[in-house]
């Protein structure tokens, strides 16, 4: 790992709990397997696999606030939910705290809670690795996203989003209306 890397790395292990560290390294490391397997870079792939959750640990109120501040847009949805907020608010951190430039990576950090219609294969490496890497929790399907995450990327996408979809409404938790969106673009493109 480069030296950039090793600093950032270090820097989470002081800013995020425990638990939230060990899933970013799994995240880190399961994107990097993703990467080589779909010939993707591997540098982006560690960089946002490292850098997807940076804001996931700062308090609710604080993440409204520091987005107001920067003029990152708040939907009632995310008002509503601001641990929402983490993945926009993620991406700012990456590039004015890292250093990091690099729109792929941005934009993976940026979308990996929501997705988005035509996600770059990027996008798709974060957003399936943060869903299951090794140390989060055995859902019924992780069978089969993990296969599938190796042999058919686009079907691993389309089955955790309709998955979660599924999952949202039926709790009655809000939902961002990009998930909806990105989970109606992959099931169109079947």
């Amino acid at each position: 790992m480069n030296h950039e890397l090793t600093f950032i790395q270090n820097e989470l292990k002081k800013e995020l709990d425990e638990l939230r560290y060990q899933h970013t390294l799994g995240v880190m490391y399961t994107a990097s397997a993703m990467a080589m397997c779909h010939g993707a870079d591997l540098t982006q792939a560690l960089t946002a696999g490292l850098l997807h959750d940076c804001a996931k640990c700062i308090p609710a109120d604080e993440k409204i606030r520091m987005c107001k501040e920067h003029e990152i847009p708040v939907t009632d949805i995310e008002y509503a939910n601001p641990g929402l907020l983490h993945a926009k608010l993620g991406a700012y951190l990456a590039e004015e705290k890292y250093g990091i430039l690099d729109p792929v990576i941005l934009d993976a950090i940026r979308y990996h809670t929501t997705g988005r219609p035509e996600m770059t294969l990027m996008d798709k490496i974060i957003y399936i690795s943060d869903y299951m890497e090794p140390g989060r929790k055995e859902l019924p399907n992780m069978n089969d996203v993990r296969y599938l995450a190796f042999h058919d990327i686009d079907a691993c996408l389309y089955r955790i989003l309709h998955d979660s979809l599924g999952y949202l409404n039926s709790t009655g938790k809000p939902l961002d209306p990009m998930t909806a969106e990105t989970c109606q673009y992959y099931e169109n493109k079947r």
